[in-house]
């Protein structure tokens, strides 16, 4: 089994689940080590959630228990930061503010409008709404280098109309080759994670086309996250994982601590 370097608790204001049960999940898994990736997106849509982790007490209880399963799973201490342009000086101040092992950069938000909701693409086609899109995810990455990986960088395909239905790299193919040469450019890392198996597209987020390309331009870093926001969603579809990303032309994934990345192979 993989490290899980995107897991939520109750400390992300979509979660329930106590810290200590998604260790304990992770311990009856297999798992070498987990970090925790709690949300944090400043200036989010007002609604039912706000999305921002009291940063403090996390990080204690984050900690604490660290230290109390040390000899059984290691444990490391994240964020995932949602990004916005106009967050200009907020988003590396944020990212500079605690001792972080390891920061995930992403797109919840695009033009103050949250993908999650039907909003995002009235009066668009899917094509125009992911498209969309795909620009903030690259005027996200051009503004910013303050994060260690790009999480689910085709995030907006799980909550679409139709989905995944007529949504594939080639039809995207322009944009998502600048976002990935972007990436590179900037040694920023990948994140391949596995919830999209969960949401029913039959592939990770981002799919394995997009995988594949990655690594043809040349990035390296590929880090590997559930997502999980339970402890029955820790690890999902992590069995198939290893073929999955070797398939890609990948050799090795990455977790980071310290916020420096280390290379483990598949």
């Amino acid at each position: 089994m993989y490290y899980d370097f995107h897991l939520h608790t109750s400390f992300s204001s979509d979660s329930q689940a106590p810290m200590e049960s998604m260790i304990q999940r992770g311990i009856a898994l297999g798992l070498p080590g987990i970090c925790f990736t709690e949300h944090m997106d400043l200036d989010f849509p007002p609604g039912e959630l706000n999305f921002l982790v009291d940063l403090p007490a996390y990080e204690k209880t984050c900690r604490e228990l660290k230290e109390k399963y040390a000899d059984t799973i290691s444990v490391f201490f994240g964020l995932e930061m949602g990004l916005q342009p106009h967050l200009k000086k907020e988003i590396p101040t944020l990212a500079a503010s605690s001792d972080f092992d390891f920061l995930i950069g992403s797109v919840h938000v695009a033009d103050r409008l949250d993908p999650y909701k039907k909003n995002f693409y009235e009066d668009r086609t899917q094509y125009q709404a992911y498209h969309r899109y795909f620009e903030v995810v690259l005027e996200n990455l051009k503004t910013f280098s303050c994060f260690d990986t790009c999480g689910h960088i085709d995030y907006v395909v799980r909550y679409g109309p139709e989905k995944n239905k007529d949504y594939s790299y080639w039809a995207y193919r322009d944009i998502l080759d600048e976002i990935l040469k972007t990436l590179i450019e900037k040694g920023i890392g990948l994140e391949c994670n596995s919830a999209g198996f969960k949401y029913g597209l039959g592939h990770p987020n981002p799919t394995e086309d997009i995988l594949t390309r990655y690594r043809e331009l040349g990035g390296e870093i590929l880090t590997l996250g559930s997502d999980g926001h339970t402890p029955e969603h820790m690890a999902y579809d992590f069995p198939k994982m290893g073929e999955l990303l070797k398939a890609c032309g990948f050799r090795y994934y990455t977790i980071f601590k310290k916020r420096k990345p280390e290379f483990i192979k598949l």
